[in-house]
Order: C-alpha cells, then sequence, then structure tokens
C-alpha cells in the first residue's frame, strides 16, 4: 500500500497528491510549518490523513525545539497546536489528533517529564495515531464489505482511499475488501470538480490494485442511475455530525439526492475520530472556502473569463435522510443516528477498557 505519510529519520515524508497521476513524487517536511504549508496547499489531503501528518507534525516540530526548560517548552508547543489548527478547518481528524496530543503533553507535563521525555512521548503518540488509522481502515473495510451486494456496480465520489488515510481507505477500504471478496464487478468514481481528487486519485489506485475502474464527470452519476447501471454508493467524510449529518467533498449532496431517488443504497465510511459529537447537526459544521483559482483555471490554462465571480466551497453537508448507514471501524451505524453512533462510541470505549485474559482470543 502506498505511504501517504510516513515518519522517516525524524522527518515527515508524504506522497504530493497534486502531481498525481503524472508524477509520483515526495515532499520531505522538516518542520511544523512545512508540515502546515504541505497540509493547506494540499499536498496530502483527506480527513484521516491530515490528522495524522498533523500530529507528526507536532512531533517534528517539538523535536527540533531549543527549550531547555517545560516552561518554554509549552509554549512552543502551544503555538505548534495552534499552527497546525489553522492550517484547514472542516476536517474534524485535524482537531481530533491535535487535542490527542494535547492530552499526551498535559499528562506528561503533569508528571513532571523532562523536555527529552516531553518530545519522545509525543513521537510515540503521532506514531500510534498512524497505527490506529491503518487498522481503522481495515476494520471499516471488513464491516463494510458485509453490506456490498454480490456483484456490485459501485459509485464512489472524491478520494476516500489510502492516499486520504495512513493507508488503505475508508471508502476505498470498503470496496478493497469486497473486491477481495469477489463481490465488485465495477467501480465508477466521479470526476470529483474542481480539484478532481477521483479522476487523478480514486481511479489511479483502483487501477494499480487491478479493480475495475471507469471515470465519470460527476454529471453522468444521475443518467447512470437512472440506466440502472449502479447498486451501491460509499464515500468518506471529513466530518460527520451527532445526529448522522455528513460533511465531504462538494458534490456528496448530490450524489446522496440521486440515490435516494433512484433507490440506490448511499453509504458513508468513517472512523469514529470523523465523528464529531459536539456539533449537533451539518449547520454547525464549517465550510472551507478555497482559491478562485482551483475553477477558473485547469493547470496553468485560464478557462473562465475575468470578471466572473467564483463560489469555490470545498464541501457539502449531506442530511442524514439521505443516509443509509455510517460504517465505522466498530460497526455499521443505522438510523436514528443520534442513537446509533453514541452506541458505537460506546462499544469502543468497552472494548478498550474490556481486561485482556489468558483464556481471550482477542
Amino acid at each position: 500500500m502506498l505511504p501517504t505519510v510516513a515518519w522517516q529519520d525524524n522527518v515527515v515524508v508524504m506522497v504530493d497528491q497534486r502531481k498525481l497521476p503524472g508524477q509520483e513524487v515526495y515532499v520531505r517536511c522538516k518542520t511544523a510549518k512545512e508540515v502546515a504549508r504541505a497540509i493547506s496547499t494540499m499536498v496530502i489531503r483527506g480527513a484521516p490523513a491530515i490528522g495524522v501528518a498533523a500530529a507528526m507534525g507536532i512531533a517534528v516540530g517539538m523535536r527540533r525545539s531549543q527549550a531547555t526548560g517545560t516552561r518554554q517548552f509549552a509554549v512552543e508547543f502551544n503555538q505548534t497546536c495552534d499552527l497546525m489548527a489553522g492550517t484547514r478547518p472542516t476536517a474534524v481528524n485535524l482537531f481530533w489528533a491535535i487535542a490527542r496530543m494535547k492530552h499526551v503533553f498535559g499528562a506528561a507535563a503533569l508528571a513532571g517529564s523532562s523536555v527529552d521525555d516531553l518530545k519522545a512521548q509525543l513521537e510515540r503518540e503521532a506514531h500510534a495515531i498512524h497505527d490506529e488509522d491503518v487498522a481503522a481502515c481495515r476494520a471499516i473495510g471488513h464491516h463494510g464489505a458485509t453490506v456490498v451486494p454480490e456483484r456490485a456496480r459501485i459509485l464512489t465520489h472524491c478520494n476516500a482511499g489510502a492516499l486520504a488515510t495512513a493507508g488503505y481507505g475508508t471508502a476505498l477500504g470498503v470496496i478493497r475488501a469486497a473486491a477481495a471478496q469477489g463481490r465488485v464487478a465495477a467501480v465508477f468514481a466521479d470526476e470529483t470538480r474542481p480539484f478532481l481528487q477521483g479522476a487523478r486519485l480514486t481511479a489511479w489506485e483502483l487501477v494499480r490494485e487491478g479493480i475495475p475502474t471507469t471515470v465519470i464527470a460527476d454529471s453522468m452519476a444521475g443518467p447512470l442511475m437512472r440506466q440502472g447501471g449502479l447498486d451501491f454508493v460509499v464515500v468518506g467524510a471529513d466530518r460527520i455530525a451527532a445526529n448522522g449529518d455528513v460533511a465531504n467533498k462538494i458534490g456528496t449532496y448530490t450524489v446522496a439526492m440521486m440515490a435516494k431517488a433512484h433507490g440506490v443504497p448511499f453509504y458513508v465510511a468513517a472512523p469514529l475520530s470523523t465523528i464529531d459529537r459536539a456539533t449537533p447537526d451539518g449547520s454547525g459544521i464549517p465550510i472551507e472556502q478555497r482559491s478562485a483559482r482551483e475553477i477558473t483555471h485547469l493547470g496553468p490554462k485560464q478557462v473562465v473569463p475575468d470578471g466572473a465571480a467564483v463560489w469555490n466551497p470545498a464541501f457539502d453537508v449531506t442530511p442524514h435522510e439521505l443516509v443509509v448507514g455510517i460504517i465505522t471501524e466498530v460497526g455499521i451505524a443505522s438510523p436514528p443516528y443520534a442513537a446509533s453512533l453514541a452506541a458505537l462510541f460506546d462499544a469502543a470505549d468497552s472494548a478498550v477498557a474490556r481486561p485482556v485474559t489468558s483464556g481471550s482470543k482477542g
């Protein structure tokens, strides 16, 4: 599996997703500022991957701190966390990962850890966040494959694959797991305008694995459904509200509406870290506004006349009523989501708290 983001020789290394599929180029970030810039400019994107990158960015930034005392080190740590928090507003995994790093730092500082110990613990936590994400994605794939029909023709929007996570993927994790079981006849990937994550990234991942893939323009999904050409839709998410409203790449809402109209089941695949229990519904999810240039230009070529206004939200919100199920690493939530998502968190907490005995089979 492509290493989307990795820690190598105390440097954060990530594949530059802006260059794919034409070039496989890796960016080496030696400082927290370089990691933050990579997140902001979409060298790396996808909510889980952003969270992992932010945690590693904090760790690599603090590793290079010259502070000799814990007080100055704490000031620098908080500044670094603020730097990461300012990169992209919608992906809740970013803030979840920062909160985890803050929790580890706070507990270690309270215990009287030295600066060197604090650095080591932050690095260990960043590695843990990375490894847990890979495991979560594989579990999402396992659960999701159970609801994929036999010989399914699947539509996905944007890229929720290995490139959007630490590895394996959420929506593409479901597709990968189902394909391994022989359940996938074909995958249709929306181009996902204006940044073309579906055409550039999703198709690239699936073709590399030999999964039959057809790229379609975003406006083609409706006619394809009307012709009976799709059996299943699965997408990822950047933030899920407590009631099941889903923020995902712009165009997801349109896909969900069309799926509802044509009786095609619409699923969302995301780890629990993407679920924002502090936000009651989708109206409270901040929507990032991107540069007009993403609309006005295709590469260096301008395709929109000067003087035309541009509206370029990166995400939209799909109401929970349009979602058949939310696939997580601990199971699949069904409506009503306020109750079922809370139950999944309870199950995850119980699993962590449950002691392992010698007779346990895991």
